[in-house]
């Protein structure tokens, strides 16, 4: 619990203005398997939930069972918590590939459309739970993605995230004034192969394992110029398989690429030069634009002696500047986004 209230000391700050205060109230719909909850699956809870909620938080439980299904929450389904009974109990899974085709017609179902669960909404929990792609591994399965998140202020804790290549999509939106869609995870757990943290949103990963199961990249993140950040680790612990040697931190999906890595404790898979630049396959310009940091990381994968010379090393200061109110919180929204205060 300590670890806990120091990762997110920043939001706890605005607990008195917390958007939800859902307390330890029970659930508002119930999904069971044996029937003794409101509904068999988790599309049919989202499906009955409000529409367009602007204050109250609906709590959908979803109790033990692997649920095989795809979930979409779509954009009308806001201020949900979506609460499974644990990550190892409650297990949404699916098992789409890039490289299937859809049912009926010669059209590959792509990386996009490959998802086991999509977020389209805003002010989501997400909490408790596995979402998994088991499509499986292999030149011939391509991309195959776990979550794809379009919604802004998404919440995980403790969720763990499983697939291959492409697991966690952080597809993103635009927001105004130059803020990516923001997603916040606390606690994840997020397994994969290759570029299996990828996209162009926000996302602050504070306590997290990321477990590499193939010698190859960890993040592809694709962030807009215009965005102030990417992706940024705090505190989270980077392991590999037996037998994983070789493993790139991220490389560049889009030329300005943005990814930093503080105070988090680096396996010895990790590759001397950290960080792959991506040029040699038509991505120009990612050496100039990207920004790769890190700082007061720690294991054998975390030395900076041979690095790449376009990466970058934080200051102390600078470190200091990616808190939770920085990175998250966009100064001219109207109501503050407290995660933790969603209770």
């Amino acid at each position: 619990m300590k670890k806990i209230l120091t990762a997110a000391l920043a939001c706890l700050m605005y607990a008195a203005v917390s958007t939800a205060t859902a307390g330890t109230r029970a659930a508002d719909i119930v999904v069971a398997q044996d029937g003794s909850g409101d509904y068999l699956t988790v599309q049919d809870a989202i499906d009955a939930a409000p529409d367009y909620e602007h204050g109250y938080f609906t709590i959908i439980l979803i109790k033990a069972g692997t649920y095989r299904e795809r979930v979409t929450v779509p954009h009308n389904k806001t201020r949900l918590i979506i609460r499974g009974e644990g990550a190892g109990k409650t297990r949404i899974v699916y098992g789409l590939s890039a490289k299937m085709k859809w049912p009926g017609t010669d059209r590959n179902v792509g990386t996009s459309g490959s998802a086991t669960m999509y977020i389209h909404a805003n002010n989501i929990v997400v909490e408790d739970l596995t979402v998994e792609n088991d499509a499986g591994e292999g030149k011939e399965i391509g991309q195959a993605v776990a979550i794809s998140i379009n919604g802004d202020r998404v919440f995980f804790h403790r969720v763990s995230f499983i697939g291959n290549q492409d697991t966690l999509y952080t597809h993103g939106q635009y927001c105004r004034n130059g803020w990516a869609a923001r997603n916040y995870f606390l606690d994840c757990y997020v397994e994969g192969t290759t570029d299996f943290i990828f996209g162009p949103a926000t996302a602050l990963f504070e306590n997290c394992h990321i477990h590499s199961k193939k010698d190859s990249y960890i993040t592809a993140a694709s962030t807009l110029k215009e965005f102030r950040y990417g992706y940024v680790f705090r505190n989270c612990r980077f392991t590999a398989a037996e037998g994983v040697k070789k493993c790139y931190l991220g490389r560049p999906w889009g030329a300005y690429a943005k990814t930093v890595i503080i105070g988090c404790e680096l396996g010895s898979h990790i590759l001397p030069e950290g960080w792959h630049d991506w040029e040699k396959e038509g991505k120009p310009d990612t050496k100039k634009n990207s920004y790769y940091a890190e700082y007061g990381n720690s294991g054998p994968g975390a030395s900076l002696s041979g690095r790449v010379r376009w990466a970058r090393k934080l200051t102390a200061r600078k470190a200091a500047g990616y808190t939770f109110e920085n990175v998250m919180l966009d100064p001219k929204d109207t109501d503050v986004w407290d995660p933790l205060g969603i209770e």
